[in-house]
């Protein structure tokens, strides 16, 4: 067993790079990982066998006359479903197995439902979009809003879709899916997807926060997703530092923020628009709002030292004319602290994405991948070309 670790290890290695920079050629992987030719070569011609590996037409080499083939991970072998699942809205991705997007589509979420026929509605979306692929389906990752603990797949604190609480919604969802599930929280999700295609591809810890109708957090460091034991990393909503102690959540979220609006005799149907709106009267509101999100910040860098704070979800949009104050403000509190910026690139589809990675992952472990390879996979420019726009069009069911 033990002489087999290194060839494990070396296979891994092979396979990572080919993932991050293919299609590339074997004398490349030899140059850029410190494996000898003959190992390369040896384990390419493996991952070929296997069909794992295709080759590519040859490009030109140093040596006249010779063109030097090179290997692509087989793409078409097998295809992922990315699932962000909100109280609002589901938004999906299908990609191949080197994370290019082959569908998507966005869907208003039928909060009514109860868990049982939620999960059924879930898998026949599911099964929808990945259309004529499914009989390549390897893996589906659902992101939640809620606390996932992860080692029993138990969710919490899911107020705006309660029914994904329900054990029986995740064990219907499976069984109606017949393959493997991952699970987490839609916030970390948000984060995995900056961290591969948007605002934090370039950071080893970054810290990433949704602002909509509930407050989600995701906590990356060394590329890794940091949940802890019950899920609840990051969720500095919950800490009571507003009137009476009631919970930052409840300030900065888009039911606090219509509630605050009311009783100043404003009645607003959407939260940002209260933003958006000059009247002098909810200049209070917005100050309040900034208060408790500066809270939230403070007390992630102090927690966590991120490289960059990333903003997602409908109230973060409109923050956009406020972000330069707010990161003035914050670095007046903490001198070090990192640059507060939107998910502009990815917009309302990080967490979709993110499950995206995440599928991969899981499809990758079981191509033998090594867990510590994980981090730098997929490749960063994976959605070059791709019209995002395109993919999340809202279609109705």
């Amino acid at each position: 067993m033990e002489a087999q670790a290194p060839r494990r290890a070396n296979r891994s290695t092979v396979l990572a790079h080919v993932l991050t920079h293919g299609p590339v050629t074997r004398t490349a992987i030899g140059q850029e990982t410190d494996l000898s030719p003959a190992t390369v070569s040896r384990i390419v011609e493996q991952l070929l066998d296997e069909g794992l590996l295709t080759e590519t037409d040859g490009t030109p080499s140093t040596t006249r006359g010779r063109r030097a083939t090179r290997v692509a991970i087989a793409a078409g072998r097998g295809v992922v479903c990315g699932v962000d699942v909100g109280g609002s809205n589901v938004r999906l991705v299908v990609a191949d197995l080197a994370a290019t997007p082959l569908a998507g589509r966005t869907v208003p979420t039928p909060a009514d439902y109860d868990a049982p026929r939620l999960a059924h509605w879930l898998a026949d979306l599911i099964r929808q979009t990945v259309g004529d692929h499914l009989d390549r389906l390897t893996c589906v990752a659902v992101g939640l809003p809620g606390a996932v603990r992860q080692h029993d797949r138990t969710v919490r604190n899911a107020p705006n879709l309660p029914q994904v609480e329900d054990p029986e919604f995740l064990r219907l969802l499976e069984k109606q899916l017949a393959t493997s599930i991952e699970v987490d929280n839609d916030s970390n999700y948000a984060l995995l997807g900056e961290l591969r295609f948007g605002a934090a591809r370039d950071t080893q810890t970054a810290v990433m926060f949704t602002i909509g109708a509930g407050l989600g957090a995701g906590v990356a460091i060394e590329r890794r997703l940091f949940r802890g034991r019950s899920g609840m990393v990051g969720e500095f909503g919950h800490l009571p530092a507003g009137p009476l102690g009631g919970a930052l959540e409840q300030i900065i979220t888009g039911p606090g923020i219509l509630a605050r609006a009311r009783d100043l005799g404003l009645p607003f149907d959407n939260a940002a628009d209260v933003f958006h709106s000059s009247d002098p009267r909810l200049v209070p509101v917005k100050q309040y709002v900034e208060q408790a999100l500066l809270i939230i910040l403070t007390a992630a860098v102090v927690a966590y030292e991120p490289e960059v704070i990333v903003l997602g979800g409908g109230i973060s949009h409109a923050l956009t004319p406020d972000l330069g104050r707010l990161g003035s403000r914050l670095r007046e509190i903490v001198p070090s602290a990192p640059a507060v910026v939107q998910s502009a690139e990815l917009g309302d589809l990080s967490g979709a994405l993110g499950a995206v990675v995440a599928a991969l992952h899981s499809a990758y472990g079981r191509l033998g991948l090594a867990e510590s390879d994980l981090a730098h996979v997929p490749q960063a420019d994976a959605l070059a070309g791709c019209d995002l726009r395109a993919l999340s069009a809202t279609v109705t069911t």
